[in-house]
């Protein structure tokens, strides 16, 4: 059986006996070494099945303590409470470990479907579709399955909620050169192996996306406040009282 495979399946049996009470809330999983027992699988399967487990907010993994089971909550209302503040940051984060794994694996083959994704956005057809192929290669490249399970998590998130994908869309249809650019940086790093200059590079494209992000928020905030200000001005004007 393919690792992949061996560890979705984990997850699932992990999460059906979460399901059953066997683990309920608050209770704590037993040991990496004990689950590797059970489920006769090595303990790199089973440390990707709880970090998968943690993404999806079935675990909560406390250092020095163990692996302790969640309540569950309503994933709708949760993922809705996410901003776009805070998904570009936690991107920030994890893309950025992300790309300096994958200068370390990625191979030939990759390297040219990411060029692809470039010339792509180049021609402008079909910019968001390239974008998203272009971070998922990279994520890919990791050949880790916890880390594209969560970057496919965050492309969810961005295409599923109003704010986010609003806010998304206002700051790419106003920087498809700049977008272009960053990528084009994260390519050269890959192509050398630097790791550095991946991480660095992923950090500079997220970075200029969320201060984008900010501005655009400020200018809609001043906005409101103008169009209240302008409304108040009208009920209390004295204006048809002097003229």
């Amino acid at each position: 059986m393919k690792t992949r495979r061996m560890f979705w399946h984990i997850v699932e049996k992990i999460e059906a006996l979460i399901d059953s009470g066997l683990y309920p809330p608050g209770s704590r999983l037993p040991p990496e070494r004990e689950l590797a027992e059970t489920f006769d699988v090595s303990r790199p399967t089973i440390r990707e099945a709880i970090i998968a487990l943690e993404v999806r907010g079935r675990v909560d993994v406390k250092t020095s303590s163990g692996v302790y089971v969640l309540e569950q909550v309503n994933q709708s209302e949760q993922e809705a409470n996410v901003s776009p503040f805070e998904l570009t940051q936690a991107r920030a984060l994890v893309e950025g470990e992300a790309a300096a794994l994958a200068a370390q694996a990625i191979t030939e083959e990759e390297l040219k479907e990411l060029e692809r994704t470039l010339q792509e956005m180049e021609k402008g057809a079909h910019p968001e579709k390239a974008d998203r192929e272009f971070h998922l290669i990279i994520s890919t490249a990791t050949r880790n399955n916890a880390i594209l399970l969560a970057v496919k998590k965050f492309w969810q998130l961005r295409d599923s909620q109003p704010e986010i994908k609003t806010a998304y869309k206002s700051v790419c249809d106003t920087s498809d050169k700049d977008r272009l650019d960053e990528h084009k940086a994260i390519v050269d790093a890959l192509k050398n192996k630097d790791a550095a200059g991946a991480r660095a590079a992923m950090h500079a494209h997220f970075n200029r996306l969320i201060n984008t992000l900010f501005e655009m928020s400020e200018a809609k905030a001043l906005e409101e406040v103008r169009k209240k200000s302008n409304e108040t001005r009208g009920l209390y004007s004295l204006n048809h009282l002097v003229n």
